[in-house]
């Protein structure tokens, strides 16, 4: 009979999670070791094994979480039936929030996918495609002609860049916080979303 898992399993491994997350965004998954991973948990090393496997399934736990997270997101907006210039603003104010809440998570993600084993990038991938998916319809409700020109979904790429970098140059201790740039990223979209054109470029 299998033994189950002890209460506070979950809180330790989350915890265990963001001290990789940590330690990854700031020097690299190639350059972290699972005896910093230990230390910076307090844990010894089998105590560490007693919740991954190895480092690789630590990334893959880390990246999975935080797609999983967005994803959530998705559905939870989905769910408040907006109408579609609130709730595709919803969406970008939430996922804002999101990769403030998640920088460390979101840098492993965005540096050390390149570590994954095809299977799990592969799998990871399905889950990033599902939610450009979602913005992509969110983006075509609010202006219809755009997914005949086949653009709305170039339009949602240019939107993820703006939000998917943000942690490259807005800094924890600086002016702006991602709640207050979250709206900067909306109007800067919206504004120059009715300025694009749907004639075909030959």
């Amino acid at each position: 009979m299998a033994r189950g898992r002890a209460p506070g399993f979950d809180a330790s491994r989350d915890q265990i999670l963001a001290q990789a997350a940590r330690l990854f965004a700031a020097q690299g998954y190639a350059g972290t070791s699972m005896n910093q991973v230990a230390e910076a948990c307090a844990v010894s090393k089998p105590t560490l094994y007693h919740y991954v496997r190895d480092k690789h399934e630590l990334l893959v736990q880390i990246c999975e979480t935080h797609v999983q997270g967005l994803a959530a997101l998705v559905a939870e907006v989905k769910g408040q039936d907006l109408a579609p210039e609130p709730h595709l603003r919803t969406l970008i104010a939430r996922f804002m929030q999101a990769y403030g809440e998640a920088q460390n998570e979101h840098r492993v993600l965005t540096e050390d996918v390149k570590f994954l084993e095809g299977a799990d990038q592969e799998r990871l991938l399905a889950v990033e495609r599902q939610v450009v998916n979602a913005f992509a319809e969110a983006v075509a409700a609010v202006r219809p002609e755009l997914q005949a020109a086949k653009l709305h979904k170039p339009l949602t790429m240019l939107l993820f860049g703006m939000i998917n970098w943000t942690f490259t140059w807005l800094k924890p201790d600086g002016e702006l916080s991602y709640d207050s740039v979250a709206p900067m990223v909306a109007d800067l979209f919206f504004g120059g979303l009715g300025a694009v054109g749907t004639a075909k470029v030959s």
